[in-house]
């Protein structure tokens, strides 16, 4: 699981090391780019051969995945022997065990943005456990029930990463160069920068002021903001250098922000 608001790494050329701590055996395949909606929308996918896309019918007793259409992985149902998809097998409907190398876009199916749409991924994670939820399949065989929670706990890890920015930045720099962030000290952050966030943290410390540390709150909102902006646009331009700097400082605001709502939710 990732980390949000522990986050540590190196801002070196050297911090990107050990893909396998984030992604299983520390492999990354090759992107597919397959249209898999009415709407012709393309969704990508970490996946070799993809042989073509096609709809999961309903389980029986279980709500119907026709509109959450995925592509065919590259591997067999272990019940029939057909070709599955991402969560059941198209031909006898039964729930497949996860792969936990899928990538986490395709599995909540949304865009491979960094400003992509919160609500509509919420909605997406929301039906997914409907259908997926393990108490779906107490009738089922001890298999299934297995993979059920398996499948469970693998949209909800994927959520958790993208749901917030800070920890959705990371995981597109490690998908995008196939490595993770070493833990370790911020050692060529900008000496200015970490100045202004000392100064920060020091007045949140010392202020008792409910209004102050509010107002420090808002700041750091709108630095977030902007560094959001700025992440976007970095990764949409592939500057993963840029970007990596970029993740450090949300690191920092983010921190100062959790440090805010404890402080209000305290009383000041």
């Amino acid at each position: 699981m990732l980390t949000l608001y522990r986050l540590r790494f190196l801002l070196s050329s050297h911090g990107f090391k050990h893909a396998k701590t984030f992604i299983s055996n520390g492999q990354l395949l090759n992107l597919v780019v397959l249209p898999c909606f009415p709407s012709g929308r393309a969704v990508s996918c970490y996946r070799k051969d993809i042989p073509g896309v096609s709809h999961c019918n309903a389980v029986k007793g279980h709500l119907t995945l026709n509109s959450f259409s995925t592509a065919t992985v590259n591997k067999l149902c272990w019940k029939c022997g057909s070709s599955a998809e991402l969560f059941f097998c198209s031909s006898c409907n039964v729930i497949q065990r996860p792969d936990d190398k899928t990538n986490y876009f395709d599995i909540l199916n949304c865009e491979q943005t960094f400003s992509l749409d919160t609500q509509k991924l919420q909605k997406r994670y929301l039906e997914l456990q409907r259908v997926l939820h393990p108490d779906n399949f107490s009738q089922k065989s001890s298999k299934e029930q297995e993979y059920s929670e398996e499948q469970s706990a693998l949209v909800n890890k994927a959520y958790r990463t993208l749901q917030k920015p800070l920890s959705r930045a990371v995981y597109m720099v490690i998908i995008s160069v196939g490595v993770s962030l070493e833990e370790g000290t911020d050692a060529t952050a900008d000496p200015a920068f970490l100045l202004e966030v000392m100064e920060i943290n020091e007045s949140l410390a010392e202020t008792r002021s409910q209004d102050e540390v509010s107002a420090i709150g808002r700041s750091v909102r709108e630095k977030l903001k902007d560094l959001t902006e700025q992440m976007n646009s970095s990764l949409n331009k592939g500057d993963l250098l840029t970007a990596k700097e970029l993740l450090a400082q949300m690191k920092y605001f983010t921190n100062i922000e959790e440090k805010v709502k404890d402080r209000i939710t305290e009383g000041c």
